[in-house]
């Protein structure tokens, strides 16, 4: 099923991501993921897709055929750009058609100090502008967006301006960076759509379940943080039991409120924990 589609039929549209192990030996890890996120039934599983080159690009793939044919449950496979030339590109796009993947996440990837850049695509809208080439609609696109705005845009109005390109080059559908101050969501989704963004706009929700998370996370994501979080990571951070509920917690409670308040949909970033995913969903499910 084309996923926005199901925006269209619901509201609000649920879904996760997992991203695949490093290793191939580790795949069954990944499965056993995947069963326990099939609990929640969610409306579809996105699959990360690791930087041009790595033998993870194919599980992306894999993975979400996989989620499809055996699962039931609709996939979402990520494909970045910034680090593949055309040739990858094109490669990695006969393999979704070949396996029936119909939705695709075009981004631009991150840029690896340590990795040759190539040069064929500058921006996601790049990446989108080849996926309507070369798949005649046989595969819709999904892109991202930045509540707090990208780290490399001078203001959010010049961010949300960017997002015209990605929706001009074929982009059905957003799903947001994590944050966790969902004002800041509700300002940036009221500023898109006055500045003519009619798509849709998931949320993206990751909760905090360990330390080890809290700085990583932060520091990639750059996501500010809002007092009542910062409190629980300060009360909770030295005991990881604790930390474990309160996350997931401020999670369920960050989710309701996006819900009440007629969010398009809730994309939970799992870290392929399966337990904490359906933890949020109990949470959640009776607005549903």
């Amino acid at each position: 099923m084309k996923i926005p589609e199901l925006f269209e039929q619901k509201k609000p549209v649920f879904s996760f991501e997992i991203f695949p192990p490093k290793r191939e030996s580790n795949i069954d890890n990944i499965y056993r993921t995947v069963e326990g996120l099939t609990e929640c039934r969610p409306d579809f599983i996105s699959v990360t897709y690791g930087a041009g080159g790595t033998s993870s690009n194919y599980l992306t793939c894999d993975i979400a055929a996989r989620i499809k044919h055996e699962y039931g449950i609709e996939p979402l496979a990520h494909l970045t750009c910034v680090n593949s030339s055309k040739l990858d590109v094109r490669i990695m796009i006969e393999r979704f058609i070949d396996a029936n993947i119909e939705n695709v996440m075009a981004l631009r990837g991150d840029i690896i100090p340590d990795m040759e850049r190539q040069n064929d695509f500058e921006h996601a809208n790049d990446l989108a502008i080849e996926l309507q080439r070369k798949c005649q609609e046989r595969i819709e696109i999904l892109g991202a967006c930045y509540p707090e705005g990208h780290y490399q845009s001078k203001s959010i109005d010049e961010d949300i301006q960017n997002l015209k390109y990605k929706i001009g080059a074929g982009v059905k559908v957003l799903i947001t960076q994590l944050f966790f101050d969902n004002d800041k969501f509700y300002s940036y989704v009221g500023k898109a759509r006055n500045m003519g963004i009619k798509v849709p706009i998931t949320a993206g929700i990751m909760p905090i379940v360990k330390k080890s998370q809290i700085e990583k996370t932060i520091k990639l994501s750059g996501s500010s943080i809002p007092d009542d979080f910062a409190a629980m990571i300060e009360k909770y951070q030295d005991n990881p039991e604790a930390l474990y509920d309160a996350g997931i917690d401020y999670a369920v409670r960050q989710a309701r409120d996006l819900i009440m308040n007629g969010t398009d949909g809730i994309h939970i970033y799992t870290m392929n924990n399966a337990d904490v995913a359906r933890r949020v969903h109990s949470g959640v499910k009776d607005l549903l």
